[in-house]
């Protein structure tokens, strides 16, 4: 065969050989692609879901994303690897072939194939179905961290390295901190697209911050407890117990700081119940009722306790009532299993509480009369406000802490794109405040 016909052959066979080599690149360059992400864009939620089924490619894909450092490293050497391959395989061909333009020729048939068929495509794919691309490619690339292994800790080690002299360091512990973040994120998101009620994105919500609220944001001040005098006749403590709102109340003695117990309205008509039904019982027996008897031991929690710990207290034991104290052991004021709940699910009533409906009330100019001691966060929850209670609880907490003062009646302040007027004080409590969105279609405050 002439010399002509075995290079024009050769040339043939090795053109045919060179497409099938930068097909099978691309093919693995479009796997790297699809799975870099489906396995970023997986929700980790839904991997977990699908591993409590009995889904092993989700039980792998979690335990890939857990090493998102080598995950990544392993793919984008791969990537890189056989993208560089693919493209001077075909600068080797397009050159012999066009001689000095091969290399533009080469340069522009890769971009676009690469581009297409390695990035854009698979990309799309993976993204319309992350959580099961990501089941389906894990196994693959836990073998490729695990060949890349060596490799991946060398430049994982120059990347932190290199990130160290700018002064970022990574978080071993990121995924986990950010869970509370994402679980939020999507709620917040499910309920701006219309795909939840208000009511629900707020118990979930609400569910989610208590271990990041403490009992003092949520507590009952002490100046608004009621307690028994242990002192006082027992027929006058009777009446008092009977004529509360609430089936619990403290009991002190001399000072309300010296908190001996804790009656409940149950136990103190057990008690009467007992001494009028014994032998020589009448009503002028009920004056040897013992208060301190009937009430139980107080139980006591610090001010800063989170509030899904306190929750777990009370339902350990068995209990619903706590008083709380501050670092000194000074009464801060007291909280309940109800006050808990209703950080979750909005306020509870029954037939027998105090009516709150005056606490927030919408005035014909639009703005809002509130009560001082409302919390921010209930008035952000039933607003949909975002004033910020980092620094303060109630309302008139803001207000002062604001103010840097205790400002009079009739004083005006803007305050994080609303306007406050103080409407009513009682000595140096701040009782009623007009409150309204600056930028709002009401009329301005007098």
């Amino acid at each position: 065969m002439p010399d002509s016909l075995l290079a024009t052959a050769w040339l043939d066979a090795t053109l045919w050989l060179t497409a099938a080599a930068i097909f099978g690149l691309l093919l693995l360059s479009a796997f790297f692609s699809a799975s870099e992400t489906a396995l970023t864009a997986a929700s980790r939620g839904k991997l977990r879901a699908q591993a409590d089924k009995g889904s092993r490619g989700a039980a792998t894909a979690l335990e890939v994303k857990q090493d998102d450092e080598r995950m990544i490293g392993a793919l984008l050497l791969g990537n890189n690897v056989v993208n560089i391959t693919a493209a001077s395989l075909a600068t080797a061909v397009m050159t012999r072939v066009f001689g000095a333009t091969g290399v533009a020729v080469a340069t522009l048939a890769m971009t676009l194939l690469v581009l297409v068929f390695g990035e854009v495509l698979p990309k799309t794919v993976a993204i319309t179905i992350p959580e099961s691309a990501a089941a389906r490619v894990a196994p693959f690339v836990r073998l490729l961290m695990w060949l890349f292994g060596p490799v991946i800790g060398l430049i994982g080690g120059l990347v932190r390295g290199v990130l160290g002299l700018f002064g970022v360091r990574t978080d071993p512990n990121r995924h986990v901190l950010s869970v509370h973040e994402e679980i939020a994120g999507a709620i917040a998101l499910g309920h701006s697209a219309g795909a939840m009620e208000k009511e629900d994105r707020d118990r979930l919500l609400g569910a989610l911050d208590l271990a990041h609220r403490t009992v003092s944001e949520i507590m009952r001040h002490r100046s608004q407890i009621e307690m028994v005098d242990a002192d006082r006749q027992p027929a006058e403590i009777i009446a008092q117990v009977l004529a509360s709102p609430h089936t619990r109340l403290p009991v002190f003695r001399g000072a309300d700081d010296n908190i001996l117990g804790v009656i409940h309205a149950k136990e103190l008509l057990r008690s009467m119940d007992r001494l009028l039904r014994s032998e020589h019982g009448d009503w002028a027996a009920l004056r040897d009722l013992d208060v301190l008897e009937v009430a139980m031991p107080p139980y006591f929690v610090p001010k800063t306790t989170p509030l899904d710990e306190q929750m777990r207290q009370f339902l350990r034991r068995h209990t619903h009532f706590a008083l709380v104290i501050d670092e000194y052991g000074a009464l801060q004021g007291l909280i309940t299993l109800e006050d808990i709940l209703e950080e979750i699910v909005g306020e509870i009533t029954d037939e027998l509480d105090v009516r709150k409906d005056r606490a927030i009330e919408k005035t014909e100019t639009g703005d809002y009369l509130v009560d001082g001691t409302l919390a921010i966060r209930t008035l952000n929850r039933a607003l949909d406000w975002d004033l910020p209670d980092d620094k303060a609880t109630t309302m008139a907490g803001l207000v002062i802490h604001e103010a840097r003062m205790i400002p009079e009646a009739g004083a005006v302040f803007d305050l994080h794109k609303f306007r406050v007027e103080v409407v009513g004080k009682e000595g140096n409590r701040l009782t009623r405040l007009r409150v309204r969105p600056l930028g709002s279609d009401s009329s301005p405050v007098h």
